[in-house]
C-alpha cells in the first residue's frame, strides 16, 4: 500500500519533534504542531533580507555573530530571537524560519513560519514609512501560507494546524517609538491617548481578521519599556542619559488599553484564546536591576558606542564590546540572545496554560 506523502512528512515531523528537547511540558492530550508569527525586528528571522527598499535589515556582520556558527540571517540580534527560542521551548524545532527565505523547506510549513518584517507597526505609516510589510501584507503572505499547506497536508490537517497552533502577535515598538515620538509625524493629528486607540483599533482588526483565517491561540505582546532602549535614552534622556518615563508612561497606558480590547475579543469570540503577553514588566526588571540578571552593561548596547548603533550602523566595521553575554542589549534598540531567554522561558512555562 502507498503511503500518501503528507502522511510521511507528519512521521518525520513527529520524529524530529522527538529528537528536539523543550524545556516545556505540555499538558495532557495538548499539541502545539506550529507556531506561526506576525510582527516587527523584535521577532524578524529573515524576512527583509530581500526587500532592496527598507533600511530595517541585518543581514550582515556582526548581526548573527553567535547563530549558527557566525552566520547573519537577518535577525536584529547576536543569536536566536523570541521566534526562535518560542519553539525550541515548545520542542517543536530549533528555529523559526522566515516565510519569505527562498530556501524554505515545504517540509517546514506544517510547524510554523514566520511572517515578521523589521519596521513594522499596527500604524500602517509606520510600515510604509520603513518600506516594511504592513500588517495587511503580513496576513497576505498568510493567505498564500494557507493555501500551501492545503496542498501539502490536505483540507482536514490545515484546519487542524491553524486551530491548535500558537499565533504570536508583537508590534508596537516602532509606532510609539519612531512614528510617534521621533519623527512626531503623528503628534500634528493625535494626543497619545488617541493614538494609542488608533493602534489598538488597528491590532483588533488584524486580530478578528487572522481569526477568521482559522487562527484561534493568539498571544498578543505587549510593547516594551521603549524609554528605557539606549537609542532613547540617547535621544531624549539628556546629557545622563536618563530613563525617558514619558516614554515608558505612553507604552503603559497603549498596553492596558490593548490588554482591555484584548478582553472583549474573547467575549466575541468565546472558543478563542487572545491572551496579553506582559513583556514590559520582565524587560524593564532586567533593564533596572541588570547586575542582578548577571549583566555588567544595561544602558548600552555591545555594538560600538552602544548609544546610538543599529542596523546599517552597527556593521563588520564598527568595533564590538568584548563579551555581549554581559550587555542586556546587542544595539540600541534589541536585546542580546542571553536576555530573550531570561524573557522566554519564563513567559512559556505562565501563559501556555491559558491557550489550552
Amino acid at each position: 500500500m502507498k503511503v500518501p506523502c503528507w502522511v510521511l512528512r507528519l512521521i518525520i515531523g513527529f520524529v524530529v519533534l522527538c529528537k528536539t528537547r523543550g524545556v516545556v511540558k505540555l499538558p495532557a492530550n495538548v499539541s502545539v504542531p506550529a507556531v506561526l508569527v506576525f510582527g516587527d525586528s523584535i521577532v524578524d528571522t529573515g524576512n527583509n533580507n530581500n526587500n532592496y527598499l527598507t533600511t530595517a535589515k541585518c543581514n550582515f556582520p556582526p548581526y548573527g555573530k553567535d547563530f549558527m556558527g557566525g552566520i547573519p540571517t537577518g535577525r536584529f540580534s547576536n543569536g536566536k530571537v523570541p521566534s526562535d527560542l518560542i519553539v525550541e521551548e515548545l520542542g517543536i524545532k530549533e528555529y523559526l524560519p522566515a516565510y519569505l527565505d527562498p530556501h524554505l523547506k515545504p517540509s517546514e510549513l506544517s510547524t510554523g513560519v514566520n511572517f515578521a518584517s523589521g519596521g513594522a507597526g499596527y500604524d500602517p505609516l509606520t510600515s510604509e514609512t520603513a518600506f516594511a510589510i504592513s500588517l495587511s501584507g503580513q496576513v497576505d503572505l498568510f493567505k498564500q501560507y494557507i493555501g500551501k499547506l492545503r496542498g501539502l497536508v490536505g483540507e482536514d490537517r490545515t484546519n487542524f494546524i491553524l486551530a491548535n497552533s500558537l499565533f504570536i502577535v508583537v508590534f508596537g515598538s516602532n509606532d510609539i517609538s519612531n512614528t510617534y515620538f521621533l519623527s512626531r509625524v503623528r503628534q500634528l493629528h493625535y494626543d497619545f491617548p488617541d493614538y494609542a486607540n488608533l493602534l489598538v483599533n488597528s491590532a483588533s482588526n488584524f486580530l478578528q481578521e487572522i481569526y477568521k483565517l482559522g487562527a484561534r491561540r493568539i498571544a498578543v505582546f505587549s510593547a516594551p519599556p521603549i524609554g528605557s532602549i539606549p537609542f532613547q535614552r540617547t535621544a531624549a534622556g539628556g546629557k545622563e542619559r536618563r530613563i525617558v518615563e514619558k516614554y515608558n508612561d505612553a507604552v503603559q497606558l497603549f498596553n492596558g488599553k490593548l490588554s482591555k480590547e484584548l478582553d472583549s475579543l474573547n467575549h466575541k469570540y468565546p472558543n478563542a484564546r487572545m491572551v496579553y503577553i506582559d513583556v514590559y514588566n520582565p524587560l524593564s526588571d532586567i533593564i533596572v536591576n541588570y547586575q542582578k540578571y548577571g549583566y555588567a552593561v544595561g544602558d548600552r548596547g555591545c555594538c560600538g558606542t552602544g548609544k546610538i548603533e543599529v542596523v546599517l550602523l552597527c556593521n563588520r566595521f564598527t568595533p564590538l564590546c568584548p563579551k555581549d553575554t554581559e550587555y542586556v542589549f546587542w544595539d540600541s534598540f534589541h536585546p542580546t540572545e542571553t536576555v530573550y531567554k531570561q524573557l522566554i522561558a519564563p513567559i512559556i512555562r505562565k501563559y501556555l496554560e491559558k491557550f489550552y
